[in-house]
Order: structure tokens, then sequence, then C-alpha cells
């Protein structure tokens, strides 16, 4: 009962973590042959834009060297990469998203634009990286610093990606989209039920909305809110990382029921929940895409830094971290899985971060 009471706790601020734009990633999925990079400003059909300069790829962290493996020939020269954000906001408006509040969420989607296959990783929040302007701590608050440009540069610096399409959402957005494609299938067992349960109890709170708790485990339909529970779970084995493992299932099971659904059910999903959306892609561009839903589908997911390539511990005033023991080695890591890419070199930026991380964690952790 204790735990139960934990997991559903209604005092202090309620986090929205990844599942929250993962219904975003339906409409995303088919920007493979047909996405304009975005550069429209404001508001665009409901659609809340916010511009990035594709002229300026340094101003986001994208390193000469990675330009160079972009351009056709390069290693990810075939790939879209898109990052999600959760936002650490009590707020269910799209002004809460813009910054001020950490992204306890972050997800990298790569789509291989050739095959229509689909990778993605999460990037564990509490990840002690470079934030900007060599300030070094837990990588959720870089979103709080700039909002989703700054939040691209910091993954881009770090993680020598080439990340300008970026997407954030509230709970609203979430719950609605997967109520308005019919619920999506989960596996729901004995130690996840009651904080799912308890979960919701928190999020109904938020969303002034009642809930329907689950009364038996197993594989099951469940509707938008119980969905957003199951992917704030956290309190049972595995912590945060065995959470990441659930957001991504959740995923899965949203891109399956897209699948299942005509183009007029995707495009009312879109319609539904544009308003509550942040992103740097204009609505006109993901209308165009979400027809092609069928063609893409996800093959691999996992989570960096990688569970062989990280440790945790206690980083002075920083707090409880998660800690790239070796930067370089997991950025090569991330570039094997994601872009199949089995001799990378890390760019000059990463290599000096890898030194610094290594310096500031090590005396702490005495490795």
């Amino acid at each position: 009962m204790a735990n139960r009471k934990r997991s559903g706790s209604k005092s202090g601020k309620i986090v929205i973590f990844a599942i929250e734009f993962l219904i975003i990633a339906v409409l995303l999925f088919v920007l493979i042959k047909f996405v304009i990079p975005a550069t429209k400003t404001t508001e665009t059909g409901g659609l809340n834009v916010v511009k990035i300069d594709e002229t300026k790829p340094e101003e986001i962290g994208i390193s000469e060297e990675v330009q160079q493996m972009t351009e056709e020939g390069g290693s990810m020269s075939p790939y879209l990469n898109i990052a999600f954000f959760g936002i650490d906001a009590t707020s269910t408006s799209v002004s809460a998203l813009e910054k001020g509040y950490r992204s306890d969420s972050i997800m990298i989607c790569s789509i291989n634009q050739d095959t229509g296959d689909v990778k993605l990783c999460s990037v564990y929040r509490d990840t002690y990286l470079n934030t900007g302007k060599d300030t070094y701590q837990k990588c959720n608050a870089a979103y709080a610093l700039g909002g989703g440009n700054a939040a691209v540069s910091m993954l881009n610096s770090n993680l020598d990606l080439d990340i300008t399409n970026w997407m954030s959402v509230s709970y609203r957005g979430l719950s609605d989209a997967i109520d308005s494609l019919g619920g999506i299938y989960l596996d729901i067992d004995e130690a996840e039920i009651g904080h799912l349960n308890a979960y919701q109890s928190a999020i109904a709170d938020i969303l002034k909305e009642k809930y329907v708790p689950l009364s038996e485990t197993g594989y099951q339909k469940v509707n938008g809110m119980q969905a957003a529970a199951y992917c704030r779970i956290r309190y049972t084995a595995g912590d945060d990382f065995k959470r990441a493992e659930r957001q991504r299932e959740v995923l899965q099971g949203i891109m399956d029921a897209a699948k299942g659904a005509d183009s007029d059910k995707l495009v009312a999903t879109f319609n539904k929940v544009s308003g509550s959306v942040l992103t740097s892609i204009d609505s006109e561009t993901l209308l165009s895409m979400v027809k092609n839903i069928a063609n893409y589908k996800i093959v691999d997911e996992g989570g960096f830094p990688e569970e062989s390539l990280r440790t945790t511990g206690t980083i002075g005033a920083k707090g409880s971290c998660v800690i790239p023991v070796d930067l370089s080695k997991n950025v090569i890591w991330l570039h094997k899985f994601l872009f199949n890419d089995e001799d990378y070199t890390p760019s000059e930026t990463v290599q000096s971060y890898s030194s610094v991380i290594y310096s500031d964690t090590s005396k702490y952790l005495g490795y």
C-alpha cells in the first residue's frame, strides 16, 4: 500500500513523461520521403510551430563532421532523426511546453528513409551531459533552459546527431489521441497494475476527468489515460530504465493502432491533438505524411547510455545521475545501433565532452 500511495501522490508537481508525445510519433513515422525542413514560425493550422534555422546547423549543435555524414553517401544520409520530449510541467497548456520545465523523458526516433525501418532510443533523463555553455548536469535541464531547440542542441552536440525535427505534447493530447485511435493493447503484470491505477488518479486530477481503474492483469486494450499512467510507472524492478522501456512499448502500441486505422481516422486524430503540440514541424507537412503510416515498422529499441557503458551515482550537488562512463564509446555504440555504422569515430567535440565527464564523475565514483 505504501508504494501505491507514493506512485499516486497528488501533492507537488505531476510529471509529464515521454508517453505524452508518443501519439505525435504516429504522425511522424511517414516523414520518410515527403519531409520538408521546417522553416515556418508561430502557428500553422492549429499546430504551434517553433522555427529552426537549418542554414545555421552549428547553432543547434550539429558539428561539421556530422554535416559531412549526412551528405549523399555518408553513413547518416538515409536517416531522418526526430526528438520527442515529455515535459516536467503541471499545466496541460502549450505555453508550458515552451521552456522553463525539464524534459523528464527524451526519445530519439531514427527512420531509415530507404527501408521504412524505425529505431527508438530513450535518452535517460538523469544522464550527465553538457547541457550548453560548458555546463554539465542532468541532460533534462537543457529543455528548461531554452525549450526544444536547446534540448535538440544538447542531443546533437553530445551524441553527434543532426536532429532538426522535434515535438512535445501535453497530457491532454496523449489521452485524446489514444482514445481517438480506439485504444491500444498492453500487457499489464501484477507489479504494475496497482501503480497504474494510482497514477490514473493523479492524471485525472490534472485533466479534470474521471478514470476507469483496471481490475485485472494480462494483455488487454487500454484507453488513453490508462496508457499514460502505465508510462509513469517507475517503482518496480528496473526503476527508471524500465519506465523508459514501457514508454517504448506504448509507442509500439500506438503504431499498431495507427496502422489499423483508415486515413480519415488518422487525420481526425491529428486534428484533435494538434492544438496540444509544440514542434519544429509545420502542420501541412505532418498532414501530408499521415496517410503513409502503414509503410513503417519499428525494428529495434534501446536506451542511452548503453547498459554495459553506464553507471549511476551521486555527483555532488548535481544529485543522482546516470553516468556514461565513456561518452565516446557510448556514441560509437549509438551510431552502430541507429545507423549500422561499424566504424564510427566520434567528433572532437564528443571526445572533449567525454574527457570532462570522466574527470567530473570519477572523483565521486572512484573509477
